[in-house]
């Protein structure tokens, strides 16, 4: 088996309220595990009692939060004009395509990014935290993976317009202003490819004031991202070829493709080019489609495809024969 000793394991997971011996127990497992990366679903005071728990362990801590997805959210509730709209004119607070907790905020709104950009503040003012962590920084899936169309009873063989989002109004309005036309009035190709890249624009322009403000309070920028930027451009107008992050987390799970353990090796060659000359790039592997032996293929698969590591989804799923094979790579 082979070694690396460079490479890190990484897991995602949720705080939850549970008395302080239950965390170290939990962050024993993970220390036994030779697991350094938590990405923590987590508040800022969550964040800050979870990092003065952790001391005397070899983590970093990074702090995960739900960007544009905003289900649930109070402050979002009450500024409507704030959410992402799709082509028929729906509004992501009330049509939730696909699952519940769907609830889109639009990049194009000023007052979302200004939300957006206060939710990452207090996250990157954090003492102690290696990185922010932004997830769901994207639009809502113009088209789901394989598996997960069967499983919702969907065709998705074209885009269908309940599901194509980044059509609000201050949106709808510059790219007008820019090309003439508005978007939901587009018939021609290359000006449909232009829509597409205007709306991935969006999204990459608010990373790059999220970064500027963990940078600003001298902590890193990660992301849980789609595999990799062709396929996540295509499927959720994600364009992360361009964001520079310190680290990237593309979630390579192959069973939501409805593809072989080799998959994941194809796709962390597609996307490990785009990794930032010094940053890292953790291959994101789906723990409950992998069996002990499965998880030893696919890391080895993703360290010989480029890989600087592992991250791994999630905790709930992580068993004790898994510990074993993560231990048998020295780290």
């Amino acid at each position: 088996m082979e070694n690396f000793t460079s490479n890190k394991v990484g897991i995602w997971f949720d705080f939850k309220i549970q008395p302080e011996n239950e965390w170290m127990k939990f962050f024993d497992k993970l220390e036994n595990a030779n697991i350094s990366e938590c990405f923590i679903n987590a508040n800022a005071n969550q964040l800050d009692y979870l990092i003065s728990l952790t001391k005397n362990y070899n983590f970093n801590i990074h702090g995960w939060i739900w960007t544009l997805n905003r289900p649930y959210d109070e402050k979002c509730s009450k500024n409507l004009d704030w959410y992402s709209v799709n082509k028929i004119g729906q509004s992501s607070y009330e049509y939730r395509p696909y699952v519940d907790y769907y609830q889109w905020l639009s990049p194009f709104s000023e007052g979302a990014r200004d939300y957006i950009k206060g939710n990452i503040s207090k996250i990157a003012s954090v003492d102690g935290l290696s990185s922010v962590h932004l997830d769901y920084v994207r639009y809502c899936d113009v088209f789901l993976p394989k598996n997960l169309q069967k499983y919702y009873s969907i065709n998705q063989t074209h885009e269908f317009p309940e599901y194509d989002f980044g059509y609000h109004i201050n949106g709808r309005k510059s790219f007008k202003d820019m090309y003439g036309v508005d978007p939901i009035n587009i018939d021609d190709a290359e000006l449909s490819n232009e829509w597409k890249q205007f709306r991935c624009n969006a999204v990459s322009s608010l990373v790059k004031e999220l970064k500027a403000i963990a940078k600003n309070k001298n902590k890193k920028i990660s992301a849980a991202v789609f595999p990799y930027p062709e396929m996540s451009r295509e499927m959720v107008r994600q364009d992360w070829s361009s964001w520079d992050l310190d680290i990237v987390c593309p979630m390579n799970y192959h069973h939501f493709y409805d593809r072989d353990i080799d998959w994941i090796s194809d796709s962390v060659s597609k996307g490990v080019k785009y990794k930032k000359s010094d940053g890292m790039y953790l291959s994101g592997l789906f723990l409950g489609a992998l069996s002990p032996l499965k998880l030893e293929e696919a890391i080895n698969l993703c360290l010989k495809s480029g890989a600087n590591g592992v991250c791994l989804f999630n905790d709930e799923c992580l068993k004790e024969e898994h510990i074993k094979v993560i231990k048998s790579f020295r780290l």
